[in-house]
């Protein structure tokens, strides 16, 4: 055992204010959601690295997953009971909402029905691909307020060939109605077929850029939020997301300053001939 962890666990003793004598023991809320064994869990917060409501706890801090905020290395961790956090591949002509007048079909019809999801973001009716449904309100904060930045990634077939110059005004930045957008990543993969990645919300934002380069988009999809991809999931499925999985979301919301981009931590290929990200050419 280090000394580091004998430190901590000598500073058990009587519940005060800043170790409460109710809930449970923080190392057993951080095994039970997977970050990893109890004894993982205490090494964690014996080396500092874990905070309860932003401050550093000592072994044996008790907390209440209703209300407190637990984050490992400044990552929010899923404590919060009942959450769940689905991944669904939507298909075109499903609307991105939890209920439509219209009678059309969900994307929330996809997933159960209890507990109840919300989709964190949307895709036009049209557009295809990857989006993510949850309940957790911290995760939906990061991956969609403005102050973050997560990088979605789509392959879109357009009208006609998109020149060079096409290119790199879509990489520069698009003047919309709405402003102009930020730098995004733009390869052109096959004639008339484009990955785009770019970190902003805006609404229909990508087929306005393309529509902007005089080359409409005829097909788009989603193939990647931030390091989240799954070639393997088919149109109407969904899948349950790992605790890994959604540690990495959170992870890759990063902040967003004025004219500055996120940067992605693993630098991801622009090259046409770069694979991994489900490639599945728009039919």
């Amino acid at each position: 055992m280090s000394s580091r962890t004998r430190c901590a666990r000598s500073s058990m003793g009587e519940d005060s204010a800043d170790h409460p004598a109710t809930g449970d023991r923080l190392q057993k809320v951080m095994a039970r959601i997977g970050v990893g064994s109890r004894r993982v869990c205490e090494e964690l917060i014996a080396d500092g690295r874990v905070t309860v409501n932003g401050s550093v706890p000592v072994l044996g801090r008790r907390v209440d997953p209703t209300v407190d905020r637990v984050e490992l290395d400044g990552v929010p961790l899923p404590i919060a009971p009942d959450l769940v956090h689905y991944l669904v591949n939507k298909p075109a002509g499903v609307v991105s909402t939890a209920e439509d007048t219209h009678d059309r079909p969900t994307v929330v019809s996809l997933v159960p029905a209890e507990p109840r999801v919300f989709p964190v973001g949307r895709l036009d009716m049209d557009s295809e691909g990857l989006l993510i449904l949850t309940n957790d309100g911290e995760l939906t904060h990061r991956l969609t307020h403005p102050s973050f930045g997560v990088p979605k990634e789509y392959l879109v077939q357009v009208e006609g060939e998109p020149s060079g110059g096409d290119v790199r005004r879509l990489r520069d930045g698009i003047e919309l109605e709405d402003g102009v957008t930020a730098p995004a990543r733009v390869a052109v993969v096959a004639p008339g077929l484009l990955r785009i990645v770019i970190h902003e919300g805006r609404n229909r934002q990508v087929r306005r850029m393309c529509a902007a380069v005089d080359h409409p988009v005829l097909r788009l999809v989603r193939t990647r939020i931030g390091p989240l991809s799954d070639p393997s999931l088919s149109p109407g499925e969904y899948r349950t997301l790992s605790f890994d999985e959604v540690r990495g979301l959170s992870a890759a919301a990063l902040p967003v300053e004025p004219g500055n981009p996120p940067v992605e931590s693993e630098g991801r290929r622009d090259d046409p001939g770069a694979g991994g990200v489900g490639e599945a050419t728009p039919e």
